[in-house]
């Protein structure tokens, strides 16, 4: 039952991980990319440290600051300095679209180097989901802008993340590691500031609600997807990160008046029916080995 709970958990916080998205968005328009990385860090952050106090966890414990988790801050901060560099440039359902190769590579690295046993039923699930994303990328075509180049930094490091956090440390809780992860984001953008020369802006009271609804939904994806990863196979788990796109899409068009063609609506069912198909056969595997046991 733990991979059937875990795509629930990945599931709604893709949900999550869309209106932060959307929000971050908006607000790019206006505020420097570093300056909502700060403040975003800091405030998600600062959620976090209360979570771990309240559920009396131990930040400072000694394994939640060796090497391994780190490092996986290290790539949390690539990651993030790159998608919403992505996001300030690119159409919400496009960033979308090409953040969707990210499932291929964990589900790779997960095979290749965590061990998980991957059939060639989830083989070709993904395969087919990936299908979708490329019908929507159209790789060489005006669907692909260079500034999605961004998306694909950002997919090998929150790969590498998530890869990550299968390894950590049991003792560690997730209210922990969240909060070393955007410890790193907020490190990131006082750097991508300093680097880019990007002006600190003066919020107005318009731009408050966006903030305070990014901040939000990025603390219920984070928990969400961190939480996931640690009690399902990562193999498993991944194709439902695919419901991101849709989710975004939906984003998009309310938000910024985009308009998907047919081509996107045909890849995002292939992505749907992949996951769909993934969802059942896990749950009929777990309902086998309760019956079995």
């Amino acid at each position: 039952m733990n991979n059937v709970n875990g795509i629930l958990l990945v599931v709604g916080a893709m949900a999550a991980f869309a209106l932060e998205d959307m929000f971050i968005k908006h607000l790019s328009v206006t505020v420097p990319t570093g300056q909502i990385m700060v403040l975003l860090g800091l405030s998600c952050g600062l959620v976090f440290v209360g979570m771990a106090v309240f559920t009396r966890k131990r930040i400072f414990d000694a394994a939640a600051w060796q090497t391994l988790p780190l490092i996986r801050a290290l790539c949390e901060g690539f990651g993030a300095v790159a998608f919403v560099t992505a996001l300030s440039l690119v159409d919400l359902s496009t960033v979308a679209a090409v953040f969707q190769a990210m499932p291929l590579v964990v589900t790779m690295g997960a095979a290749l180097f965590l061990g998980e046993q991957v059939g060639w039923r989830r083989w070709s699930a993904i395969g087919v989901g990936f299908i979708g994303v490329l019908l929507i990328i159209r790789p060489g075509l005006d669907g692909f802008q260079p500034e999605t180049l961004f998306v694909v930094a950002s997919v090998v490091a929150i790969a590498a993340r998530d890869l990550i956090t299968r390894r950590l440390d049991v003792r560690v809780a997730s209210a922990v590691v969240a909060m070393q992860a955007y410890g790193a984001v907020t490190i990131a953008g006082f750097v991508l500031i300093s680097m880019a020369g990007q002006p600190v802006v003066a919020l107005n009271q318009a731009q408050f609600g966006p903030f305070l609804g990014a901040i939000g939904f990025g603390v219920l994806g984070y928990y969400g997807i961190v939480s996931a990863m640690r009690i399902g196979d990562a193999s498993a788990l991944t194709p439902f990160r695919y419901t991101r796109l849709v989710f975004s899409i939906a984003a998009g068009m309310l938000m910024f008046g985009e308009r998907p063609d047919m081509m996107t609506v045909a890849g995002a069912s292939l992505i749907l029916g992949s996951g769909l198909y993934t969802f059942l056969r896990e749950r009929r595997l777990a309902r086998s080995l309760a019956v079995a046991t």
